[in-house]
């Protein structure tokens, strides 16, 4: 007998995802669902996935174990959310009602406001702070189904405020279920006070910031903004390079609100992810294609925004080009922590199917975050990461839009939410 200490039993569908990450082409659309399906755990891992007739057959739970009764709900991977912002101060809400009088991102930015707006407040922020508005939005991300995130710096804009902001992901990590990949991104934009030497902005990325990352271990991957209002290629190039010299993976904001070569860019350097992507040429999704590089694809910041422009993600898939689905979490132009919010405008933007969305923002987010090994899908020997949802079937989640659908939340294992409220403050010993 295979014994347990946790099992969900009895869903309507259980959404394994399982099989090779990460999914292409028409592998995207089957989202491997197991009618009257039941998956359990011991300690940190899945040790049964199947029916209920196996389950009943083949797994025993330990006398303190949990078992949650999954009929008529649907049981799926946590969400793993590959692109946030989420140490900062200060919102943005000034700035909404500008651009719905007509303002755009370009006079706004001009005005002083934007990014610069949030990097004045974040500087001004002590860590204590940061950690207490970051822990609120983690509960609010795990509380929607999400259980991994990726997180970037990226408004400091100098060595102890960007230090600040990795150390901060660094404590929050320590104390939250909710897991954290944190990315070094210094290069969002040059900050105003550096403007008129721009290129020693660019070396004290460089030769300072980015060797003080490595040297503390304080970010995974570094990110760049290829922009005509952030950084050009050329500079692109040095910095990634510097990154990638010193072992840090790298993600690059591409192509966001022209096409510019960012694709590219992150193609040549054979980047973890291209984010955005929004204009995207066909140049870059050939780049893309053979690179092996996920297009991670932010549907909820063009919707904000009000663009008429989205990411092609059709023809992205029909190139081979793996995508993922992330919130781009941050105060400016996605104000939001849900990935749920995410999955119907995937589908009605972005022209995918619900079975699309739902990998595309699991299994294919894990691959491009390097973790599509331990997280992202439903199966024996995997972490145990997952949600219970209390729709019929997995297309509700796109389907029946607008609402929190999450009932139960599994995060390594342990139960972390239960009827739809938060049960634990301390993560489990992270391995």
């Amino acid at each position: 007998m295979i014994e347990a200490d946790l099992a969900i039993v009895d869903a309507a569908e259980l959404v394994t995802l399982a099989g090779a990450a990460p999914r292409l082409g028409a592998a995207l659309r089957d989202p491997g669902v197991i009618a009257g399906g039941c998956v359990a755990s011991r300690a940190h891992d899945i040790v049964f996935v199947g029916s209920v007739a196996d389950y009943r057959r083949q797994v025993r739970l330990r006398p303190a174990g949990t078992e949650i009764d999954a009929r008529g709900r649907t049981v799926l991977p946590g969400f793993v959310d590959p692109h946030t912002h989420l140490p900062f101060a200060g919102w943005r809400d000034g700035e909404f009602v500008q651009r719905l009088e007509g303002a755009t991102y370009e006079t706004i930015a001009a005005g002083g406001g934007g990014i610069q707006s949030t990097v004045a407040a974040t500087r001004a922020a002590t860590p204590d702070e940061l950690v207490d508005l970051g822990r609120d939005r983690l509960d609010r991300m795990l509380l929607h189904g999400t259980t991994t995130i990726e997180a970037k710096s990226g408004y400091g804009l100098r060595r102890a405020d960007e230090m600040k902001q990795l150390e901060t992901l660094q404590r929050l990590e320590a104390s939250h279920p909710v897991s954290i990949v944190a990315t070094f991104l210094g290069a969002h934009i040059v900050p105003p006070e550096r403007r008129a030497d721009r290129a020693a902005y660019v070396r004290e990325l460089t030769e300072t910031m980015i060797p003080e990352v490595v040297r503390r271990r304080l970010a995974r991957f570094c990110d760049v903004f290829i922009d005509p209002g952030a950084f050009t290629l050329e500079e692109g190039e040095a910095i990634l390079g510097a990154a990638a010299s010193g072992g840090l993976g790298l993600r690059v904001h591409a192509d966001q609100r022209r096409a510019g070569g960012g694709a590219q860019l992150a193609a040549r350097h054979r980047a973890a992810s291209a984010d955005h992507l929004d204009f995207i040429d066909d140049a870059g999704i050939t780049a893309l294609g053979r690179s092996g590089t996920t297009a991670v694809l932010l549907p909820g910041a063009s919707f904000f925004l009000r663009q008429a422009h989205d990411a092609p993600a059709r023809r992205l898939i029909d190139a081979g080009v793996p995508i993922a689905l992330a919130t781009d979490f941050n105060p400016g132009t996605c104000p939001t922590e849900a990935m749920t919010a995410i999955l119907p405008l995937a589908c009605l933007r972005l022209g995918l199917l619900p079975g699309e969305a739902i990998a595309a923002a699991t299994l294919n987010a894990a691959h491009s975050l390097g973790l599509a090994g331990r997280i992202g899908s439903l199966e024996v020997g995997k972490t145990a990461d997952m949600q219970v949802v209390d729709v019929p079937n997995h297309r509700h989640l796109a389907y029946h839009f607008g609402v929190n659908h999450c009932r139960d939340v599994v995060k390594e294992g342990r139960l972390v939410v239960a009827d739809g409220r938060r049960l634990l403050t301390e993560p489990s010993t992270r391995r």
